[in-house]
């Protein structure tokens, strides 16, 4: 059995990145989400933070809250209203975990791998601030890959990047424990500019190119989609001296080539089969 500490201190170790926590789990982006990742053995936390309208980091991945909680029930009116427009106050009413119940989105339920009392929990589960995630990996020595999502044009000159990095000075998380990832590569660059002592990744491969764009190699680190990846692009980037992360990968035996070709950090929502893996394959 392997210790999460030796893993901390060796940053090539830290591969098992559970996507808005263990989300096939329990419902993502969430405390339980979390919570279940680090249960079971994942070496980090992928997570979106986006901000309120009074300037709250909240951890949540839509532009809405119209998909994972019962806004319909308690703002019907604005149920598909941009997240920037409700306080802290409001979203705190709503319930972010009685969807994952009902939707079962990856039968996990309907397999028996979710017990009772973990589903029993779920209900009214809040919408977290990031602040309390730092705390909780923090205490649990887990890395985090904060995911910075693109601001809209209506609140674009809020300063969320600097807002990010406030917090986590203030929650005196050590760099080595985290990076700050974004589709928006004009964040990163603030972030190398303000904190060069911090790692940043630059995602690529989203809607609507649907390609891995590495641009001019300008980024130490890329996390790029899976599912547009090949063994030649892994093989040249990494030539150029880059590291390469990919999401979101489920199926265990792409986990296992991928880490064989060199890939950094694999970013799933089976965070469980990938611990698993780990297992065999490093300290079997």
């Amino acid at each position: 059995y392997y210790s999460r500490r030796f893993i901390m201190s060796d940053s090539k170790h830290i591969y098992n990145i559970a996507h808005r926590g263990a989300r096939s789990l329990a419902p993502e982006n969430t405390m339980p989400a979390f919570v279940k990742a680090w249960r079971t053995g994942a070496h980090g936390i992928e997570t979106d933070v986006s901000a309120t309208l009074d300037g709250k980091l909240i951890l949540f991945h839509d532009d809405t809250f119209f998909r994972t909680t019962n806004i319909s029930e308690i703002f019907p009116k604005r149920k598909k209203d941009p997240i920037h427009t409700f306080t802290w106050e409001e979203v705190q009413i709503l319930d972010a975990g009685s969807w994952f119940l009902k939707d079962d989105p990856f039968e996990t339920i309907k397999r028996g791998e979710v017990p009772l009392e973990e589903q029993q929990a779920m209900t009214n589960t809040s919408v977290p601030l990031l602040e309390e995630l730092l705390l909780f990996v923090k205490e649990k020595s887990l890395f985090i890959d904060i995911e910075i999502k693109c601001l809209p044009k209506a609140i674009a000159n809020f300063p969320i990047v600097e807002k990010v990095i406030l917090l986590l000075d203030r929650v005196e998380l050590p760099s080595s424990m985290f990076s700050i990832s974004s589709f928006n590569h004009d964040y990163l660059k603030t972030v190398e500019r303000l904190r060069p002592d911090i790692k940043v990744n630059a995602i690529i491969g989203g809607y609507p190119f649907l390609t891995n764009d590495w641009g001019k190699f300008e980024f130490a680190v890329y996390t790029a989609n899976a599912k547009l990846i090949d063994s030649k692009q892994i093989k040249k980037v990494l030539q150029r001296g880059c590291q390469v992360n990919l999401y979101i990968v489920n199926d265990t035996k792409d986990m296992a080539r991928f880490l064989d070709e060199g890939v950094g950090n694999i970013i799933t929502d089976f965070p469980q089969l990938l611990s698993q893996l780990g297992y065999c394959a490093r300290w079997g």
